[in-house]
């Protein structure tokens, strides 16, 4: 057995081969193939958005007949252009962009695709490709709102806790192009939006703010989420949500007939990809779901009781074993009075949930990481936890419960040598959390 498959003697490169393999199965170049329908009479445009945007444009590219005509544009946070394709573009222009808080060079991307848009006629394709991160990427304001407005309800919402579901119905109200509105653009073309899922559910309405998906949501779902988390509104934005001008094109629009959708990758599928590595290796693997959605230091608390009872009683689960788990949680920004809040993401906040929860019990590994390679906004895509790191993070001075007070995860799993770094993996499907217990 490969050592990276040994989950004894390296239970590290386990857990790093588990991700690996995860990513792997949502990469574009895998789940594109056999996907893409034939040549229409008219043109093909591609435009999408998303954080596996630069790797989706990447796969059509090489996919699609040479002979064909294929034009477009798609938008991807920065650094998210595969290295090839940045180095000799193809046909499809690939725009970067910020994320998670829109920046000019998104609005500027997004009003690019608006051209496009023009003048498609029923002989034409539209190819939508979708992935996790479009919502910031895809950035032109509802008329009447200012982009100064959408950034500061953007940053607002990342800070308040709210499930990507709430969020996404709010972007999708203050959008240009969110909420169905891309779709309708496009109109008569035939449009087939490919997507990759980062979304608890699979829901293609949510994944990106579902630009080419008519939206169920109203105005009214979107005023309820804001005062819900008690986030202030810029008068514009208030005055078009409580007027109904914000609305967004609904279920049965005539504009949307004959478009179709396909989820090629979704985060169930990559679950089962290290699932079935780590019986590969013989060991039991359980995948507890791939919608785990909460606070992040609750859900790793939660981990840690499960781990702990499998440690110590064999139950639900006999060792060895892998706990697997998928979805989005969130972290509610609310250090100490008068502390700022430090550095990490939703993957580290689980970590130390996980590791204080723990209690140093022995034979438990953990990783947790974002599929994507960004832990937040920091350049780890996670971190691990190990049976002596709390004795190594109080040899170093470091308190983790500390840390976790004012979510500065980062810094306590930096300052011990236990960030999972990983670059960019030009795909995204969400959360990646797996407890190995022997």
């Amino acid at each position: 057995m490969p050592r990276t498959l040994d989950p004894t003697h390296d239970p590290r490169g386990f857990l790093r081969a588990l991700y690996d393999a995860a990513v792997q199965r949502a990469q574009p170049a895998v789940v594109l193939a056999g996907q893409l329908p034939a040549p229409p009479r008219g043109r093909t445009l591609v435009i999408g958005a998303g954080k596996a945007g630069g790797a989706m444009a990447a796969a059509v590219d090489a996919l699609w007949p040479a002979d064909a005509p294929l034009s477009g544009l798609v938008v991807t946070r920065y650094d998210h252009v595969p290295p090839a394709y940045k180095a000799q573009p193809g046909r499809i222009e690939v725009v970067e962009a910020a994320h998670p808080v829109p920046d000019e060079a998104g609005r500027r991307a997004a009003q690019r695709i608006v051209e496009l848009t023009r003048g498609l006629t029923a002989d034409d394709l539209v190819l939508c490709l979708i992935s996790g991160g479009g919502s910031a990427l895809l950035a032109a304001p509802a008329e009447g709102l200012s982009f100064e407005d959408k950034q500061a309800v953007n940053r607002a919402l990342l800070a308040s806790g709210a499930p990507i579901d709430a969020m996404n119905c709010v972007r999708k109200h203050l959008s240009a192009l969110k909420g169905g509105r891309l779709g309708a653009l496009c109109a008569p073309a035939r449009v087939l939006t490919l997507l990759i899922s980062d979304v608890p559910g699979d829901d293609p309405a949510v994944i990106a703010s579902g630009p080419t998906v008519p939206d169920p949501t109203t105005c009214a779902d979107a005023l309820a989420i804001l005062d819900r988390h008690g986030i202030a509104l810029p008068p514009a934005a208030r005055a078009g949500l409580e007027s109904g001008a914000f609305e967004t094109p609904k279920p049965g629009d005539a504009r949307f007939a004959g478009h179709e959708l396909r989820m090629i990758a979704t985060p169930r599928q990559s679950l089962e990809a290290a699932a079935a590595l780590a019986r590969s290796a013989g060991v039991a693997a359980h995948i507890l779901s791939d919608e785990i959605e909460g606070e992040s230091r609750d859900i790793g608390r939660m981990h840690a009781a499960l781990a702990r009872s499998v440690a110590q009683h064999d139950t639900p689960f006999p060792k060895p074993c892998v706990i697997l788990s998928g979805g989005e949680t969130t972290v509610t920004v609310r250090p100490p009075p008068g502390q700022k809040p430090g550095r990490g993401g939703r993957a580290g906040e689980f970590l130390l949930g996980c590791a204080l929860a723990l209690q140093a019990e022995s034979n438990v590994w953990a990783l947790a990481a974002d599929t994507d390679g960004i832990d937040g906004v920091e350049d780890n895509a996670g971190a691990l936890v190990t049976p002596d790191t709390l004795a190594r993070a109080a040899a170093a001075g470091v308190n983790f419960a500390e840390h976790l007070a004012r979510h500065d995860a980062y810094t306590a799993f930096a300052s011990i040598g236990d960030l999972v770094v990983t670059g960019p993996t030009y795909t995204n499907v969400n959360d990646f959390r797996a407890l190995l217990l022997v």
